[in-house]
């Protein structure tokens, strides 16, 4: 068996059943064709925690029982004339057209809110219509902020604006119903707007649309140049023409198969799986140059071109078997992770990474076969750049094997200190578009009402009746009175806020069918066994401070022995869950390293192999965490991936570097002589595929979401440090292991 263990005969029967192949090719390609006006792209950030654990199945129970405000668009509405009446009544329409909007299923407003009537069974609008004075419209105002909490976040302090919450009906906004909600809200503020009225839109739908419409481009942007950007590459180091276009090819394909493989099984992208179109791209075009640097190699040292292809195969596609293995277990230690979206971006991986091996060993050499009837010849020689750094490396690992060897080892241990203190880090915005206007729209919000942000406490009522029981009254007043002790006063809203009412003698039953059903739903579930205590923060709380904030109202709860509180929200969710999902993917990326190491060495049935790739293979993770401690950025969702990733593409050098030596060890040369004719054969195609992975995952660090940009940065840091591993420091260990590696080319199945 070799190291490939059999995957590579695909090769060897493409050759052999060239027609049959092809048509098969050709099917799966139009397939795939077929699924692209299918394509589409979720932008909602909850799909990633979806089933990920307790905080998860928490929001949700919460979800289902009261509805909750993290769907809700906030409108906010500014002037500088706010108390004119006639401003007022012109903002009034604009509550009723919100009302009657057939895509929400209630509004919160000072124009929505009514109240008891006096010495009637009824109730009135808080704000009466027809006022005739700017002191009236003030007067007004100020009554509702200071006895309503609820008012009191939504109405700013100087009365220049207000909050208006449009609630969605979750049937008619999924899919591209929310984007047609959007759109139609955006057609009232235009039409409300004027020099007096500032509307703006902010809120979930709001940052899921961005989200999505930056993923989208981002989608677009990376095929596009990546595709160019690698056609440069492949033309700058192959010094030709049809040879840049050959080794572009593949990686076409590979992404075509790609994204009609993840649309058929998935059914659509995520700003997650968005980033396997590109990984694949630089993977296929990774191992089609190797491949074509091969051929082209054995063809200019005389070979015959059909031959060559058939022994290239034997030479290449058994390690490309082999680093597809590594890498999809890189992907799949991901899955290891709870949480749909994350598991979803794994299985995507594994798909691409087999995709990609597929393309590689199916299409790339019926195209090359193409190319030779077609009259293509190989150039004289590859560009000097990519053999430039060769006879350094060289001469470096045959004079300094040792201080290479130890020093490698020294910075290995001393970079473990910041690997053990990075720390797990998140922060919502960082999900967001730079220069986001509905971000720019929240931070307006926050510094004119506090902020719009909800976190939720939900307890257990003891009567469960319809309305609710002095008891348990008290009891939301105590958890109320807790929540606002932790996020400021008149930053919660519950039943107990209607006490202002309750105090001019209306009843509770009264209150709340004046509030009306929806409302009511807010506070206390239809069946009057739960209520709801919601407080409002900045939309821009870091998740520590949330910690703080959310730890504090646990003590206080238990303090106050209040039993069955809850507290959630989608901001809860994300700041402990984030937390969780980053730790364990981190644990997956040891056990993807450990995997991989153990893979290693099973392939090359040598121990003493799998011990020398611990060092090149552990450094550019190392290196790639000191800049994330450097930096302060810590441990991040997409960077603990980004490490997992680049781990699984930045092994495949090794392994192929690993088989050369291996070969040429078969071959009877002694250690020394071995390395160097490793770094001679593979070391110009590692440069050049480093050179492709590099420019082609470079682009994604232009992306618009700040965690994409930073999975491409720390992708590309890691890259550059595998290839130094693998020119330098791997063949440093090689040679100054010396006698302890003299047994490491046992591999006499290998084809020499």
């Amino acid at each position: 068996m070799s190291i490939g263990f059999g995957f590579e005969r695909l090769g060897i029967f493409t050759l052999k059943y060239p027609i049959a192949v092809a048509i098969v090719v050709f099917a799966f390609s139009a397939l795939c064709v077929s699924m692209l006006p299918k394509v589409t792209m979720d932008g909602d950030v909850l799909r990633i925690y979806k089933n990920s654990g307790e905080e998860f199945n928490r929001y949700d129970e919460l979800s289902k029982a009261f509805g909750t405000f993290e769907n809700d668009a906030y409108i906010l509405v500014k002037s500088s004339n706010l108390l004119d009446p006639k401003t007022i009544s012109k903002l009034r329409d604009l509550s009723f057209d919100l009302e009657l909007s057939s895509y929400a299923v209630g509004t919160l407003s000072p124009f929505s809110l009514r109240r008891p009537a006096k010495g009637e069974d009824g109730s009135v609008p808080a704000v009466p219509e027809d006022m005739q004075s700017k002191e009236e419209v003030a007067k007004i105002l100020t009554s509702l902020r200071l006895s309503d909490e609820i008012m009191r976040n939504l109405i700013s302090e100087d009365l220049s604006g207000f909050v208006m919450i449009l609630f969605p009906n979750k049937e008619l906004t999924t899919g591209s119903g929310e984007a047609e909600m959007l759109d139609e809200l955006r057609a009232l503020a235009l039409e409300y707007s004027s020099d007096e009225i500032e509307i703006k839109i902010t809120g979930p739908p709001v940052w899921k649309s961005e989200m999505l419409a930056a993923s989208i481009n981002d989608q677009m942007t990376f095929s596009i140049i990546g595709f160019f950007v690698g056609a440069l590459v492949a033309l700058f180091c192959l010094r030709s023409f049809w040879g840049a276009v050959l080794a572009t090819l593949t990686p076409f394909i590979s992404v075509l198969w790609v994204i009609g493989s993840v649309t058929m099984l998935f059914g659509s992208f995520t700003f997650l799986t968005n980033v396997v179109v590109t990984l694949v791209l630089v993977i296929a075009f990774a191992e089609s140059m190797y491949f074509c640097f091969t051929w082209l190699r054995l063809w200019r040292e005389g070979m015959e071109p059909n031959k060559a292809i058939i022994e290239t195969i034997i030479r290449v596609t058994p390690a490309a078997a082999l680093t597809s293995i590594t890498t999809m277990v890189a992907f799949l230690s991901l899955a290891i992770t709870q949480g749909q979206g994350i598991r979803e971006f794994a299985f995507s991986g594994v798909i691409a990474v087999a995709v990609a091996f597929i393309t590689l060993i199916t299409f790339l050499p019926l195209a090359l076969k193409i190319s030779i009837k077609l009259g293509f010849k190989p150039p004289k020689k590859v560009n000097i750049a990519v053999e430039a750094p060769i006879p350094i490396a060289k001469f470096l690992t045959k004079k300094y094997a040792t201080i290479i060897s130890v020093l490698s080892l020294i910075v290995m241990l001393g970079l473990l200190y910041p690997h053990f203190s990075l720390k797990a880090n998140f922060d919502f915005k960082d999900y967001l578009p730079k220069k986001s206007q509905a971000l720019d729209t929240a931070k307006e919000i926050d510094a004119g009402v506090g902020g719009v942000a909800p976190i939720y406490i939900k307890i257990p009522l003891k009567d469960g009746v319809s309305s609710v029981t002095d008891g348990d009254f008290l009891t939301i007043q105590n958890v109320h009175k807790i929540l606002e002790d932790n996020i400021g006063q008149g930053k919660v809203i519950s039943a107990a806020s209607f006490s202002s009412y309750s105090e001019l003698g209306f009843s509770r039953e009264r209150i709340f069918k004046a509030v009306g059903p929806f409302l009511k739903r807010r506070f206390v579930t239809d069946d009057g066994e739960q209520a709801l205590i919601t407080g409002f923060l900045p939309t821009l709380t870091s998740s520590n401070d949330l910690k703080i904030i959310v730890e504090n109202t646990n003590n206080a709860l238990a303090k106050a022995n209040i039993e069955g509180a809850q507290v959630s929200g989608f901001n809860v969710l994300m700041a402990y869950a984030s937390t969780d999902i980053i730790y364990s993917l981190r644990n997956g990326l040891m056990i993807a390293v450990l995997v991989n190491i153990l893979i290693i060495g099973i392939a090359f049935r040598s121990w003493r192999i799998a011990l020398v790739s611990v060092v090149p293979n552990f450094l550019p993770i190392l290196g790639t965490e000191l800049y994330l401690y450097a930096s302060g950025s810590g441990l991040q969702l997409t960077t603990v991936i980004a490490l997992t990733i680049a781990f699984g593409i930045a092994v495949d050098d090794t392994i192929h570097f690993l088989s050369a030596y291996t070969r040429a060890k078969n071959d009877g040369l002694n250690q020394a002589e071995a390395v160097s004719k490793a770094l001679e054969n593979v070391g110009p195609a590692l440069i050049a595929t480093t050179l492709i992975l590099c420019a082609g995952v470079f682009v994604i660090i232009f992306s618009s979401l700040p965690q994409i940009a930073l999975f491409g940065t720390l992708t590309i840091l890691t890259f550059i440090l595998a290839l130094l591993g693998d020119i330098l420091i791997l063949p440093a260990l090689l040679i100054a292991g010396g006698r302890f590696f003299k047994f490491s080319g046992d591999t006499k199945n290998e084809k020499n």
